[in-house]
């Protein structure tokens, strides 16, 4: 069922999207190489909490942590640990939800630690690029289709390959609502998009294959080949003319 949001509604999960914005910032300036995955999932909900609202990903489906931390080969859903000690070099993916008011934020960033190589820097650059493009793509009157292709044609561009288990979703009352928003397909097919339709859009992309694994805690999924990972997300309102992405200012 896709759920279409009020004034109201939007104007709730803007703040809850504006905590998740302020949480990522803070949690990007305390990555730094020797710090755990632990210690910023600590400093996430710290955050979260002293804002009065509360952690999304936590208890969901059973996943214990506030952040998902996903360093290099892993795409998403990595989780926090004390003997994850961030290194130079390394490339970190940390996704972040929250519930205010009963709506939910989401968003997703991927940063280096200190210097990176080319290669690592380059996929941070296309798949933050992809994610402009898919923003770009979500008007009223737009397809779904049209979203996931503009994704894959700037990914595969840069010759890199797109995460297919994984995809975007709408979001509000729920973390997870209809539709499903891949970051692959063909233009002009699928939902039409119509104002107050929320989406998390989250283009993941890989230098080499596009196949995943899951590891044996059965939420870290990793690139299939060992290759590294970006991803990144944010929650994006169709607006009456365009639209809106929640907690970032315009």
């Amino acid at each position: 069922m896709i759920f279409l949001k009020s004034g109201p509604e939007l104007k709730a999960m803007d703040r809850a999207n504006r905590l998740v914005h302020r949480v990522l910032s803070a949690v990007r300036e305390a990555a730094l190489p020797g710090v755990t995955t632990a210690e910023l999932d600590h400093l996430a909900e710290t955050l979260i909490s002293e804002d009065g609202a509360q952690p999304a990903f936590k208890g969901y489906r059973g996943y214990p942590a506030t952040l998902c931390t996903s360093v290099n080969d892993e795409i998403v859903h990595g989780i926090p640990s004390p003997t994850v000690r961030l290194a130079e070099g390394d490339v970190l993916s940390v996704d972040c939800g929250t519930i205010v008011d009963g709506f939910y934020g989401d968003a997703a960033v991927t940063f280096a630690i200190g210097e990176v190589n080319g290669e690592a820097r380059r996929l941070i650059d296309v798949t933050r690029a992809c994610l402009e493009d898919a923003v770009d793509q979500i008007v009223p009157g737009a397809r779904l289709g049209d979203i996931g292709a503009a994704v894959q044609q700037r990914a595969e561009a840069a010759g890199f390959g797109v995460v297919r288990e994984f995809v975007g979703h709408g979001v509000g009352r729920a973390l997870h609502e209809d539709p499903q928003v891949p970051n692959y397909g063909e233009a002009g097919k699928g939902l039409q998009l119509r104002p107050g339709l929320v989406l998390a859009i989250e283009p993941m992309i890989t230098v080499g294959s596009w196949r995943v694994r899951v590891d044996r805690d059965g939420w870290t999924a990793r690139t299939e080949d060992g290759t590294l990972a970006a991803h990144f997300e944010y929650s994006v309102a169709v607006t009456p003319d365009g639209h809106r992405v929640l907690g970032v200012e315009e």
